[in-house]
């Protein structure tokens, strides 16, 4: 049996399995129904399944579906659960998208793929000293703090451009764009708004020779907004997995 046919026997033997596959197929019909309406290929807009909280089987439910990306918050549970998934390393794309700090840079520069959440240069300069060197180049992302939330981590846009360029040429990193969690907003006009201006910044820092790629921004509640505005990368969670339990 391949391992397409063994996946898919998998799905439909578990009834949670399936569920994680309808909510990953209704998350992509969002998608493209957005980058549709703004005129764009849905497959410039890159799926990022959160997956923090959720066990290694959701994670497994959702890579039998066809998912390879998926994002982590919290450094020991997403190192505990790239070991317990470690068969399927050479398949799954680790993102880490939670606050980061400076003591625990190391496992993540050795295990992860991407860091969309790097907000100040000191986390940068230590995942570029800890990144292994038998390891590609680690993806990162320079996170801006666009609705100037005290409660939120981030750049802010004033600054943005000169730690970017400082980012830029640290070795074995790759500055890919840049990542943000606006403040929640009611109606799509509304929701819009920071993803517009991210993507202003990011389309600013390009017009001065950064070689950018990616813009990290919409979840569950406003993918469509940020598809609207040129994301690139959308984080969802809770549209995929269901609502997360903090209690443990």
């Amino acid at each position: 049996m391949s391992d397409l046919d063994h996946n898919s026997a998998n799905c439909a033997a578990n009834p949670a399995a399936n569920r994680v596959a309808h909510h990953l197929d209704e998350v992509r019909q969002r998608i493209a129904k957005a980058a549709q309406a703004a005129g764009r290929d849905p497959q410039a807009v890159m799926l990022l399944a959160v997956s923090k909280t959720f066990p290694a089987d959701a994670v497994r439910a959702a890579h039998a579906a066809g998912q390879r990306a998926f994002g982590e918050n919290y450094v020991q549970e997403s190192l505990d659960k790239i070991q317990t998934l470690a068969d399927l390393r050479a398949s799954l794309e680790w993102h880490f998208i939670g606050p980061l700090q400076s003591n625990k840079t190391r496992p993540v520069a050795e295990h992860f793929d991407w860091v969309h959440s790097v907000d100040r240069l000191k986390i940068a300069q230590r995942l570029s000293e800890q990144r292994p060197d038998n390891l590609p180049p680690l993806n990162v992302c320079l996170q801006v703090n666009v609705s100037g939330e005290a409660s939120k981590s981030g750049v802010g846009i004033a600054e943005a451009a000169d730690i970017a360029r400082q980012i830029a040429v640290l070795p074995k990193l790759t500055l890919r764009g840049l990542m943000s969690i606006p403040e929640p907003a009611g109606d799509l006009d509304a929701q819009r708004a920071p993803h517009r201006e991210l993507r202003e910044l990011f389309e600013r820092l390009r017009g001065d020779g950064l070689a950018l790629d990616t813009l990290s921004m919409g979840m569950s509640a406003d993918l469509e907004a940020a598809v609207l505005e040129g994301a690139t990368i959308v984080r969802v969670g809770t549209a995929i997995f269901g609502a997360r339990d903090y209690s443990h």
